[in-house]
């Protein structure tokens, strides 16, 4: 199965790097793990948060095209326990081999690419830094296989 993380922004600080790289790096064979940066719109000059939004749409778009299960992160979506997201992650084994993670831009998700996704999942209702959104998507990901493998990573109820 394969995970991929598509998320607009480049050149994330080091400690982002380094904390989904030691998640990474803690999936199993089973799952293919990893984040593409996508570009972000232009917002200066000729650009508008409105258009920036839609090239970065247009952006994530073209590149998960390929996947079975599209997830669109947004502090408005569901709330998943890392339980709920285990049960998730066991159904894409059976289900959809290739799994695409969108997180926005500084504006966030269009409409129309939050409503053309599969769902719609919060984090958190704060409105978190993108560098650490990867993080704590990396680490709930790996939680989550955890939970599916019986491993004690996880000790919640």
């Amino acid at each position: 199965m394969r995970l991929t993380v598509f998320a607009v922004g480049t050149r994330m600080p080091a400690w982002v790097t380094d904390g989904v790289d030691e998640y990474a790096r803690r999936m199993p064979r089973q799952i293919q793990f990893g984040i593409e940066e996508i570009p972000p719109g232009l917002r200066k000059g000729r650009g508008t948060p409105a258009t920036a939004r839609e090239q970065e749409a247009d952006r994530l778009r073209k590149r998960a095209s390929g996947a079975d299960v599209t997830i669109a992160l947004d502090e408005r979506g569901s709330q998943w326990t890392s339980v709920q997201l285990a049960d998730r992650l066991r159904g894409w084994f059976d289900t959809a081999p290739q799994v695409a993670l969108l997180i926005g831009g500084a504006d966030g998700l269009t409409d129309e690419l939050q409503d053309a996704a599969d769902s719609r999942w919060s984090l958190s209702t704060l409105t978190l830094p993108h560098g650490l959104v990867r993080v704590v998507l990396a680490e709930q990901l790996y939680r989550a296989w955890t939970i599916v493998d019986g491993h004690p990573y996880h000790r919640g109820g």
